[in-house]
C-alpha cells in the first residue's frame, strides 16, 4: 500500500461520517475527480472507494485541495460549491460530469454570501450554514440514485408545502462508476428550536402548551401526507394500492425484525422478563394485519419521522419538518419505496414515549402531568404518552387517508 493511499484511508477512518468504523479497510482509491476551477487554490470533488476485506465496499466524497483531504472547513471552498450550484454549470470529470443545478426562483440565491460556518453537531454529512439563510448538506457516503432528501424537498417546494426548509438548489455526479445525489441546498431556519429538546423542556414545565404544540404538528404531518399522494401522473410519487405481494414482503421484513429483536433481548435486563419468548404472539397479531386494503394507499413518506426531525420556528410560530433522507440503516433504494403513510405516524408516537420517558430519566424529576384530571396530584408517565399521542393522532385524519 502506497503512503498516499495510508493517508486516505486514515483520513477516512477518522471521519464522524465514515459508517464502518468496526470493519477492517484494505484500499481506497479515488473513483473519479472533477476539478471546481483552474488555478490557485485547487479545488476538486472527489469520489473515493474504500474497500473492506470482505470484499465489499462503500463509496464517498470527499472536497480536496492540494494536500488537503477535507476543504469544506474553507469558506472559500464551500461558498464555491454554492456559486456553482446558482450558476447552474456542469462540470466534466474523468469518468462522467457534475452537475450543478438551482430550484427556480429561490430569493436568497441571489445575495452575496458573505459568512460560512460548519454545523460541528453533524454525523453522517457535513453541513455548511451561509449567512444564516442558507444552508448546504454535503452527502458523505453515497449510493447509487436519486436520494430521498433531494426528490422529496423538490417535490414539497415545488408543491408549495411551506413547513420544510425549502430546497434552493443540488449538485449530483453522473457517470459510470455511478449516480449519486452529492449535496442539497436550502433555507436555514436560524431561530428554530429543535423539537426533541423543546419536547423535553415543555414537558417537563408546561405540558398543556406542548400537547397544543403536538395537535399543530399532527396537523403538519397530516398536510404533508397529502401532498405527497396528491399526484398520479408522475411514477415517482403517485399513489399506489398495495398488493399482496408487497404486503407479502413487507410482513416478510418485520418478521425478520421480530427474530432478530426477540433473539438479541439482553439475558441479564429483569425489566425485559416479561417479553421474553413472546415473539410468536407478535407474528401472528401481524398476520391478522396483513390482509390486502388494511391500511389504504401506499405513498412516499418522510420514511424516518420523530421529535428529532423537527424544528419549532419561532418566527413563524409553527413546525417545520427536516432530513428527508430516511433510516439510514436501510438501503437508498428501499428508503424510495412508498410506504404506508401510517409508519411515520408509528414514527413520531414512538417518539413522544422516548420524550416522556427521558424527561424522567435525563431531567432527573418527574415531570408535571399533562390533562384536565391531573391537576394537583402527582405525575404520571402512562397518562403523559396517552395524552401526547391522542393530541397528535386527533389532528392527523388526512395522513391516513391516501
Amino acid at each position: 500500500m502506497v503512503p498516499a493511499e495510508t493517508r486516505l484511508i486514515d483520513f477516512i477512518r477518522s471521519r464522524r461520517w465514515f459508517a464502518s468504523k468496526t470493519r477492517e479497510v484494505t484500499q481506497a482509491n479515488v473513483l473519479d475527480r472533477a476539478s471546481l476551477h483552474e488555478g490557485e487554490p485547487e479545488l476538486n470533488v472527489e469520489l473515493v472507494e474504500v474497500v473492506f476485506d470482505t470484499g465489499t465496499h462503500e463509496t464517498y466524497q470527499l472536497l480536496t485541495s492540494g494536500e488537503e483531504l477535507d476543504a469544506l472547513a474553507d469558506p472559500r471552498h464551500v461558498r464555491e460549491l454554492v456559486h456553482m450550484i446558482r450558476a447552474g454549470v456542469t462540470l466534466p470529470a474523468g469518468e462522467g460530469v457534475l452537475e450543478f443545478r438551482a430550484l427556480e426562483g429561490f430569493a436568497s440565491l441571489g445575495t452575496e454570501l458573505t459568512s460560512a460556518r460548519l454545523i460541528t453537531s453533524e454525523q453522517s454529512n457535513t453541513s455548511i450554514v451561509f449567512d444564516e439563510e442558507l444552508i448546504l448538506k454535503v452527502f458523505r457516503r453515497l449510493e447509487p440514485g436519486v436520494n430521498p432528501e433531494l426528490e422529496l424537498l423538490r417535490f414539497l417546494t415545488e408543491h408549495g408545502f411551506a413547513n420544510i426548509a425549502q430546497l434552493a438548489g443540488w449538485y449530483a455526479y453522473v457517470g459510470r462508476p455511478l449516480d449519486a445525489t452529492l449535496g442539497v441546498l436550502q433555507q436555514y431556519v436560524g431561530d428554530a428550536l429543535d423539537g426533541w429538546e423543546l419536547a423535553l423542556d415543555e414537558l417537563e414545565s408546561a405540558p398543556e402548551r406542548f400537547l397544543t404544540r403536538l395537535k399543530r404538528l399532527g396537523e403538519v404531518t397530516g398536510s404533508m401526507h397529502a401532498v405527497l399522494g396528491s399526484v398520479s401522473n408522475d411514477p415517482t410519487f403517485s399513489p399506489e394500492d398495495p398488493s399482496s405481494e408487497s404486503l407479502a414482503l413487507l410482513t416478510a421484513t418485520v418478521d425478520e425484525e421480530i427474530s432478530r429483536i426477540f433473539v438479541e433481548l439482553p439475558e441479564d435486563v429483569e425489566a425485559l422478563d416479561p417479553i421474553r419468548g413472546r415473539g410468536e404472539e407478535v407474528r401472528e397479531s401481524l398476520a391478522l394485519l396483513s390482509h390486502a386494503g388494511s391500511f389504504g394507499k401506499t405513498i412516499r413518506t418522510h420514511g424516518d419521522l420523530h421529535l428529532g426531525q423537527t424544528l419549532w420556528a419561532q418566527d413563524r410560530g409553527d413546525w417545520v419538518i427536516i432530513d428527508f433522507e430516511g433510516e439510514p440503516a436501510r438501503s437508498l433504494a428501499e428508503r424510495r419505496r412508498n410506504r404506508s403513510p401510517l409508519r411515520d405516524v408509528a414514527g413520531m408516537l414512538r417518539s413522544f414515549a422516548y420524550a416522556v420517558s427521558a424527561v424522567e430519566i435525563l431531567r432527573g424529576r418527574r415531570r408535571p402531568r399533562a390533562g384536565k384530571r391531573a391537576r394537583g396530584k402527582s405525575s404520571s408517565t402512562g397518562t403523559c404518552r396517552r395524552s401526547t399521542r391522542a393530541s397528535f393522532r386527533r389532528a392527523t385524519p388526512r395522513s391516513t387517508a391516501c
